[in-house]
């Protein structure tokens, strides 16, 4: 049985991320996933400049070449509130074949070992982990998605409806080049529709909701997707589920860590989870690296003062944000003022909060309406 200092499940952005940043703190890492690399990933590619920064941190360049940036955002209310403005820090649309293949040849470059393995069994002791009985280490973590193994072996299920949304995503010609787009609507809120140009005269394009208990079917999402974004003909059409942050299983146990989607980590209003993915993982791999020794307190902490009071403010925005009248009201204060426009961006894609003069400004927009019952 081979031994590690640290063993990571699932090479996506939060796996990768974690393997690059227990590397650079001279750990021997063991980087495990069921398939081969490049490889496609059902996601909206949409890659936020906060994302971009924690890899500038891991010595990570070049992820975006070849992809322009994107310098707008369009967002369209559920009642039809519009508003379109500058985003604060340009963002980027990147396949996830060609995003996560460049991040996990970064982490086998920083000494990374890469196998393709389906783990199937996690068994903790008290001075490591056996994976599969084939591989020890001495901390775990598990990045290895929504339908995470290493989640369950934790003894955590999945997201329970209301917490849990569903999406289907394709790609398709587009004369956009420069602008994503997002057209909410109150049919079934929250759901919406997006367009994220590539800057080669394709978009990626997708459709989701927020799953209430009952399945929905894929006619009925592309049905969706078609309404919002008309004209559109999507190919390469698939679907995947999202664990919103709105709950969350505790992030450790033992030696055992979660990041990522793993730890449903993904944004309630806009689906991101590339920026929490990958900081996750970097804080995952760091605090595995320093040892196992209260490794599951200390990660604990570390998420804590990194996104503890950016996730507060986004579950609380979450609950306000049930009435979709109440996302108008925002979606028309941001048209009215730029910097509520940057700080519903910044907590939408990155690790933003909600100051008093963005909650006044929304509760002006709100004091002057008198919408009728939803």
């Amino acid at each position: 049985m081979r031994e590690f200092d640290v063993a990571v499940v699932g090479a996506g952005p939060a796996g990768s991320a974690a393997a690059l940043a227990a590397c650079r703190a001279g750990a021997r890492v063991l980087l495990l996933d069921r398939a081969d690399f490049p490889r496609d990933k059902v996601c909206g590619d949409g890659i936020a400049a906060e994302a971009i920064t924690v890899l500038d941190g891991l010595g990570v360049q070049g992820v975006t070449d070849g992809y322009p940036a994107v310098e707008s955002l369009r967002l369209v209310g559920p009642r039809g509130s519009a508003v379109a403005r500058p985003l604060p820090r340009v963002a980027h649309t990147v396949p996830r074949r060609v995003f996560d293949e460049r991040l996990v040849r970064a982490a086998v470059a920083a000494g990374a070992e890469l196998r393709k393995h389906t783990v199937r069994a996690v068994r903790a002791t008290g001075s490591s982990v056996t994976i599969d009985g084939r591989w020890r280490a001495g901390v775990l973590i598990g990045a290895d998605g929504a339908g995470s193994v290493v989640r369950r072996a934790l003894g955590f299920a999945v997201n329970p409806p209301g917490h849990l949304a569903v999406a289907l995503r394709g790609y398709t010609r587009t004369a956009n080049t420069s602008e994503q787009i997002i057209v909410t609507t109150r049919a079934r809120w929250p759901a919406y529709a997006w367009e994220f140009p590539l800057g080669d005269g394709t978009a990626n394009v997708g459709y989701g909701e927020v799953l209430r208990g009952a399945p929905l079917s894929r006619a009925y999402l592309v049905e969706r997707l078609r309404h919002l974004l008309p004209g559109r003909e999507p190919s390469d059409l698939r679907g995947h589920h999202l664990p919103l942050s709105t709950h969350r299983p505790p992030p450790a146990r033992g030696r055992v860590l979660l990041a990522g989607d793993a730890l449903s980590l993904i944004n309630p209003f806009t689906g991101e989870g590339i920026f929490y993915a990958v900081l996750s993982g970097a804080l995952a791999g760091e605090v595995a690296a320093a040892g196992g020794k209260r490794v599951a307190e200390r990660y604990g902490r570390a998420l804590r003062h990194r996104l503890g009071r950016h996730l507060r403010h986004s579950g609380l925005a979450a609950s306000l944000t049930r009435q979709s009248w109440v996302v108008d009201a925002a979606v028309a204060a941001a048209a009215r003022d730029g910097e509520v426009f940057d700080r519903m961006v910044e907590l939408g894609l990155g690790d933003g909060v909600f100051d008093l003069r963005t909650i006044g400004r929304i509760a002006s927009r709100l004091g002057r309406r008198h919408p009728a019952a939803p």
